[in-house]
């Protein structure tokens, strides 16, 4: 059986001897295709510019702080806490003391969403909006960043799936000749999928009707895609061999269930409207 063989080169240009990635690329596509939906968004409820400026700066330190520290602490620990400074500069120190460009090596999800939701409470006691509008607001939009995030990671050939003879297998020829499942796909597609719900939602009840709706869709739809997914993903840390649920499905159970609190809080509220 011919499978699909997957073998770019994660590189996409060179501006002298700095390398762009494509992993750049499409995170800074899906974050200014996420601002200008935003933008819409802020207009049309009559929210100034000047708040979505904030919000976009404060949303983007805290998942990219959030998510390096949450990969540093949970995945690498023991590395990092002998090598602090690559936890926030994307270098690599070689044993004979020389320094590379390496970029970031390792993001976490969890952690990120974690320093989102800080930064945005930190967000709304700057511009006196209610927190839980805050989060549903940005929560619209998450999935389309995220998706686009999985879509560089097809690029980097990482967080590759388990070995399967499915048509549409994947041969990472830069990890190993075997066919894998696409998993940075299926996470894509269940990102995107999860945008597409949230706009219907937004069409529907607004920001303001159901608060926490947003929000608790985006959490329950993202982490249950993403708990079942990791069955068919290879573990990425040696010491989840030991676990029956690797590290990203027991991190994804506590924001599910926080999900599921906000949809019936949400739903509980809109009848009281």
């Amino acid at each position: 059986m011919e499978y699909i063989e997957w073998n770019i080169d994660p590189v996409a240009f060179w501006i002298g001897n700095f390398p762009v990635m494509y992993y750049s690329l499409l995170l800074i596509a899906g974050t200014v295709l996420s601002v200008r939906i935003l933008k819409c968004i802020y207009k049309k409820n009559g929210m100034p510019w000047e708040h979505l400026q904030i919000l976009v700066m404060l949303s983007i330190a805290g998942v990219f702080l959030g998510a390096r520290l949450g990969h540093c602490l949970v995945y690498e620990y023991e590395y990092y806490f002998a090598h602090p400074l690559e936890i926030l500069f994307p270098i690599r120190v070689n044993m004979d003391g020389t320094v590379i460009f390496s970029g970031y090596q390792g993001m976490a999800s969890h952690g990120g969403l974690v320093g989102w939701i800080i930064a945005m409470v930190i967000y709304s006691r700057t511009t006196g909006e209610k927190v839980l509008q805050t989060l549903d607001t940005i929560a619209l939009i998450l999935p389309l960043a995220a998706g686009f995030i999985r879509l560089g990671n097809l690029a980097n050939s990482e967080m590759i799936g388990i070995e399967t003879d499915v048509p549409w297998a994947f041969v990472f020829e830069r990890v190993d000749w075997v066919p894998r499942h696409p998993t940075q796909i299926y996470e894509a597609l269940a990102y995107f999928f999860t945008f597409g719900v949230n706009l219907l939602l937004y069409r529907w009840i607004g920001l303001n009707r159901c608060r926490g709706v947003l929000l608790g869709n985006t959490l329950v739809l993202v982490f249950v895609a993403r708990f079942l997914i990791e069955f068919i993903k290879e573990r990425q840390v040696h010491f989840e061999d030991q676990m029956n649920l690797d590290m990203g499905q027991v991190l994804s159970i506590p924001f599910i269930l926080l999900g599921i609190f906000l949809l019936i809080y949400g739903m509980k509220s809109r009848k009281n409207i």
